[in-house]
């Protein structure tokens, strides 16, 4: 593989994460009735309504947590040579966050980051403060490892996932689902199919649940089997009330993840924008699902699977130029 196009499977991986999620992002939260009445399925970027619970007046495009975090992790990745220290990301998280607080917005820290923040502040251990963190925080934000570590190194690209994501996510559940997403990042960027993307991801679910502290949970890597064989064949109204009511929208790994999964399988033939489309209109943790459905299909389609004028949507809004940073975490990538 070129240089070029292996930047460019990167870059498809990073705006794919970011169309994704400002696709998602005014219908993140919302019950499906809610999002089948006010939008109906995604077919471009919206505004957030005035009533929306935590994005009210966020314009078509903009980005969420979801983009910002990962980006906060692929500079810590190349600020650390590759490595990622867990007290510089818990301190880079608060930082985050007091500064979403200055700008008034209310998309803030997630439930499992937020009282492992909280407990290392307090003076806990990194290694204990993430042993009950079993959200999708460490999966949505984990797309910079995929790029930045080849899948051919799968034991050390799995311990770049806990190194990510251990601080804050310390469990079995949660580095199942961000292992996941990582591989199927990487094997992407590194030239392979979105079918065979999807079986490193699976892979990578069963491997990483021997990584962090057990909690209850559905076994991720068995839902992601079993979303990817439910979706088969179904038309779109079944494949939208499937993935909502039996794979599940919420913030729990074990529902998202498998979501984002079943997402691309449904849309393999469509490309990566369909598949941002269809997981933003699920509604729930949409703009999660849909960044990493974004992030997968990017990386084994590239940057040109998306609309141009999407492209030039998100960066003009967000004021995002992801070709240096890309640039920089696949330089990492060859280091190894």
């Amino acid at each position: 593989m070129t240089r070029s196009s292996e930047l460019n499977l990167a870059l498809g991986a990073l705006y794919g994460l970011a169309i994704g999620d400002a696709l998602g992002m005014p219908t993140q939260l919302l019950s499906p009735e809610d999002v089948d009445r006010r939008f109906g399925m995604i077919t471009w970027f919206q505004p957030a309504p005035d009533d929306h619970p935590i994005a009210a007046g966020l314009p078509a495009g903009h980005i969420t947590d979801d983009t910002e975090q990962a980006l906060l992790i692929a500079r810590l990745l190349i600020d650390g040579h590759g490595r990622i220290d867990p007290h510089t990301l818990a301190n880079a998280l608060a930082h985050w966050e007091r500064e979403m607080v200055r700008r008034g917005s209310l998309d803030l820290l997630g439930p499992s980051t937020q009282r492992a923040i909280s407990a290392v502040a307090a003076g806990t251990s990194v290694e204990e403060a993430g042993r009950f963190g079993d959200t999708n925080g460490a999966a949505m934000r984990v797309t910079p490892v995929g790029i930045a570590r080849p899948v051919e190194d799968f034991d050390g690209l799995l311990q770049a996932v806990v190194d990510a994501s251990g601080v804050t996510h310390n469990t079995t559940l949660a580095l199942s689902g961000a292992s996941a997403v990582a591989a199927a990042v990487s094997a992407g960027v590194g030239g392979a199919s979105l079918d065979g993307a999807i079986q490193v991801g699976l892979s990578a679910a069963r491997a990483g649940r021997n990584h962090g502290a057990w909690v209850a949970g559905a076994d991720v890597a068995a839902r992601i089997d079993a979303a990817l064989d439910g979706v088969r064949g179904l038309a779109r109204d079944e494949l939208v009330r499937f993935i909502r009511n039996l794979v599940g929208t919420s913030v729990a790994t074990q529902e998202s993840v498998p979501a984002a999964f079943a997402v691309l399988q449904a849309t393999k033939e469509a490309g990566a924008w369909e598949a941002c489309l269809l997981a933003a209109s699920l509604g729930g943790d949409s703009d999660t699902i849909a960044a990493m459905a974004g992030a997968i299909a990017g990386a084994c389609q590239g940057i040109d699977a998306f609309p141009a004028d999407a492209l030039d949507l998100i960066r003009t809004v967000n004021k995002l130029a992801l070709e240096p940073i890309a640039e920089q975490l696949l330089r990492l990538r060859r280091m190894d």
